[in-house]
C-alpha cells in the first residue's frame, strides 16, 4: 500500500497484491469531498467478504444437497464511528438471494460461524 500523492491511504493510495494480479486506486467518493475515480477500502473488503461467504455457502450447499447456481450474495460495508469513542468501525450488511432453494436460513446462519470474514465481528 502507498499513500500517494496526498499521503493518504485511502484517499489517493495504490494497493497491489505481491504477485501483482491486483493493483488499485483508492479515491475518496466526491460524496465524502474527494475526486472519485476510484475504488475505496470498504468496497475491497466487501468483495472479499461477499466472495467468502459465497464460497463458505456453496460447500454447505453440496453437503445438503442443494444447488448453489442461482446463489448471489451481497456485503455492504461502511465505516462509522465507534461508539466506544475510540475511531471508527466497519459496519456490514449481507444479503442472500437464492431464488428456488427455499428457506435457507440455516445455512446462512451455520455459514455466519464458519466464515472468516463473519467472523470479524
Amino acid at each position: 500500500m502507498e499513500g500517494g500523492r496526498l499521503a493518504h491511504g485511502r484517499a489517493s493510495g495504490r494497493a497491489r497484491s505481491a504477485d501483482g494480479t491486483l493493483q488499485l486506486d483508492f479515491r475518496l467518493p466526491a460524496e465524502l469531498g474527494g475526486e472519485g475515480g476510484g475504488t475505496t477500502p470498504e468496497q475491497l473488503f466487501a468483495a472479499g467478504y461477499a466472495a467468502s461467504f459465497h464460497a463458505t455457502l456453496s460447500v454447505l450447499a453440496r453437503e445438503t444437497g442443494a444447488d448453489p447456481a442461482a446463489l448471489t450474495v451481497t456485503v455492504t460495508v461502511a465505516v462509522g464511528r465507534d461508539p466506544a469513542g475510540a475511531g471508527s468501525v466497519l459496519r456490514t450488511e449481507i444479503a442472500v438471494a437464492w431464488p428456488g432453494a427455499g428457506d435457507v436460513r440455516r445455512l446462512v446462519e451455520r455459514a455466519k460461524t464458519l466464515c472468516p470474514y463473519a467472523k470479524l465481528g
